[in-house]
């Protein structure tokens, strides 16, 4: 692991909280890989006081990303270190990488009174889910397959297998979101997206 390490500590720590201080709200972003859900929290960032939670995960950093900043970048006996300790809130492997939700952070600013938005994976959004259901949870989408391969290639640094997989694995997740997510936006105009997003939280 490069730079420091995140933070951790003891879930019974953590649920020692006080009842009478004002409680903030959690807000999931989340959405097939390039349906822009990076850009809509980016933009809802800069209309309204959110905290970002910064995720862990074992894949490489990519150019221009920092430790810390962009991702924890760990190493993947560090990632289950974490996971043994229970101090992930929710965590998920996505074409071979794993991801995951520092727990602490999150609850300390909740119990603060900050709302959080977290953008995960569709299999980390299920975790929140079942032990958060007060979570208001989005589901960012593009206007179609097609656009989505296209945004896919336009990146230029994902390969034709891996573009395969990941248009099979948005496949999968469109199909799903109706049902697990409280609100899907069509991310056709990202402007128009983050409008409706910010909209929808109330």
């Amino acid at each position: 692991m490069t730079d420091s390490a995140p933070p951790s500590s003891s879930i019974s720590a953590e649920r020692q909280t006080d009842r009478t201080a004002p409680t903030g709200r959690l807000f999931v972003v989340s959405g097939p890989s390039g349906a822009g859900k990076s850009s809509v929290v980016a933009g809802l960032r800069q209309r309204r006081p959110l905290y970002f939670s910064v995720s862990a995960t074992t894949r490489e950093a990519r150019p221009g990303e920092t430790h810390g900043v962009h991702y924890w970048f760990l190493q993947p006996d560090e990632f289950a270190a974490l996971l043994e300790t229970g101090d992930l809130l929710e965590w998920a492997e996505y074409n071979g990488r794993q991801y995951g939700t520092l727990r602490k952070p999150v609850v300390d600013r909740i119990s603060s009174g900050e709302d959080v938005v977290l953008e995960i994976e569709v299999q980390g959004a299920r975790q929140v889910r079942a032990t958060h259901p007060e979570a208001v949870m989005f589901f960012i989408v593009p206007p179609g397959l097609d656009e989505l391969e296209g945004r896919l290639r336009r990146r230029g640094d994902t390969s034709e297998a891996d573009i395969r997989r990941r248009l099979e694995i948005a496949r999968r997740e469109m199909e799903e979101a109706e049902v697990l997510f409280d609100h899907v936006v069509v991310n056709d105009v990202l402007e128009r997206a983050i409008e409706e997003v910010d909209t929808l939280m109330g």
